[in-house]
């Protein structure tokens, strides 16, 4: 195992960065002053140095000197803040390896160990890498499916930061976030970073079950505790056990389901539905919603002591709209993926594809984008994407406005089309009033899906089995 100390007075820093390369197979150490570091070299072995340039007591080069004079062949690596073309030339003159200014992302840190260790012929730890650009290499961090990306928005590294300070604690967690922002996927990144990575991740949509089913599905249940109850069933908590249990929508949970869920989390125990047999669980809890927890128990929707329980931390994830600079990045990602699904040899997208993209406001967000590289995919017959492969929201730019102040789009229903072929009859002209509606609502309730069936006046189920309905006419049409 190689060993790696690591000389900054940023003890936070040292911290994270320290986990996430003991989880990369590497052995690590720390020192918070230049002395402490030399000190460290002079008395033990280090394959690779990573030091701060700017430190209390010393510079990174003074550092790099007497560590280059105790063993010439320890590797070195200055971190600053201070993005210094002259400091760069003058520390690798010196015998640095590199140079690498901050905020540090942890991959980028680790490639730069693994470049070093190659050189010098020592065997080296991996990452996930992607080459989704054809020509630079883009970072992607794997979660449980593969899907995290690391992008270069500000709006994205702050919330890899997040992950990557939360994930090694035993905290739980709740996500926030619109419709389509990738929670499951922050909350699968969140696991995959913990402890308990090699134990179940488990999770639960409470958005779409009844009380009763609810209870079955948390907690399991006995046979014959109910009708329809024709055998014993494990719940999530028994599967979870040991792991991470992510419970997405979780303010629709009824009000006896959150207090059995209090009751689990005090106490560690359990029953089952029916069953008088008290279990142990060990379970990390994440959860997810798009609507404040805290505002849920002001009104009385939510229990507030169940709220502080899951409030240890809390993380915003941030819509696509808000982290633009990332969408070229996940349009590539997502192309590489839908290549690999449908074993095409896609190339990348032509100049008026990618404007687009950067024109519209996808208000499903990642999902929704993820969904239209997969259809564009499918659709394409060359090397590069092309606008006729796109749908209609994004291609008839007319359609909608794009305000700055609230980043939303805003849909121009008379210029939108009742079919492919424009023939307008008296069934699709009540079918796309009645999307047009839908879409009209989720708009005013920041995509709330909760808020938005209640406004229509139908229940979630028959919301989302109307978008389904109304996305696949869509694609049909298109």
């Amino acid at each position: 195992m190689k060993r790696i100390l690591i000389i900054d007075d940023d003890m936070d820093m040292c911290s994270l960065l320290g986990r996430f390369l003991q989880r990369k197979g590497y052995e690590t150490d720390v020192a918070h002053s230049g002395s402490k570091g030399i000190a460290k070299v002079k008395d033990q072995m280090f394959d690779v140095v990573l030091c701060d340039f700017r430190l209390g007591d010393k510079e990174g080069r003074e550092v790099l000197q007497e560590i280059k004079a105790v063993n010439p062949r320890t590797i070195v690596i200055i971190i600053t803040g201070y993005s210094d073309i002259k400091t760069a030339v003058d520390v690798i003159k010196q015998g640095a390896f590199d140079y690498i200014t901050k905020p540090l992302i942890p991959d980028e840190v680790l490639n730069v160990i693994n470049k070093a260790l190659s050189q010098s012929g020592q065997t080296t730890a991996s990452t996930p890498q992607l080459d989704i650009s054809g020509t630079k290499k883009k970072t992607a961090v794997a979660a449980t499916d593969g899907e995290f990306l690391v992008g270069q928005s500000p709006a994205t590294k702050d919330l890899y930061r997040q992950i990557e300070l939360v994930a090694p604690t035993p905290y739980s967690v709740i996500l926030y976030g619109e419709s389509g922002t990738g929670k499951e996927v922050v909350a699968k990144t969140i696991h995959g970073f913990s402890d308990r990575r090699d134990k179940p991740f488990v999770a639960m949509d409470c958005g779409t079950l009844s009380k009763e089913l609810s209870g079955s599905e948390l907690f399991g249940h006995v046979k014959g505790s109910f009708t329809g109850a024709l055998n014993d069933k494990e719940g999530h908590f028994e599967l979870a056990n040991g792991g991470t249990l992510f419970l997405d929508e979780v303010a629709n949970l009824s009000s006896e389901i959150q207090a059995s869920l209090l009751r689990v989390i005090q106490e560690r125990k359990f029953k089952r539905v029916g069953g008088t047999k008290e279990m142990n669980v060990d379970v990390r809890i994440l959860v997810a919603s798009n609507e404040n927890l805290q505002d849920s128990y002001r009104k009385g929707k939510f229990r507030e002591d169940l709220y502080h329980r899951f409030n240890e931390f809390s993380i915003n994830i941030p819509p696509l709209r808000s982290r633009r600079e990332d969408i070229p990045l996940f349009a590539d990602f997502f192309l590489q993926k839908a290549c690999s699904e449908l074993n095409k040899n896609i190339e990348g997208f032509d100049k008026e594809v990618v404007d687009l993209f950067m024109d519209y406001a996808w208000p499903g967000n990642l999902r929704e984008f993820r969904n239209v590289i997969r259809r564009a995919a499918l659709l394409t017959n060359g090397t590069l994407v092309n606008a006729a492969t796109l749908p209609w929201e994004i291609t008839n730019r007319s359609s909608y406005s794009f305000n700055v102040s609230d980043t939303q789009p805003v849909k121009n229903a008379a210029t939108a089309p009742a079919s492919a072929n424009n023939s307008l009859d008296l069934k699709n002209a009540a079918t796309q009033a009645e999307y047009e509606t839908i879409m009209n609502v989720l708009k005013q309730v920041n995509f709330n899906k909760t808020k938005a069936a209640e406004l229509l006046k139908i229940d979630r189920k028959t919301l989302y089995n109307k978008l389904r309905m109304h996305e696949s006419q869509n694609e049909v049409e298109e």
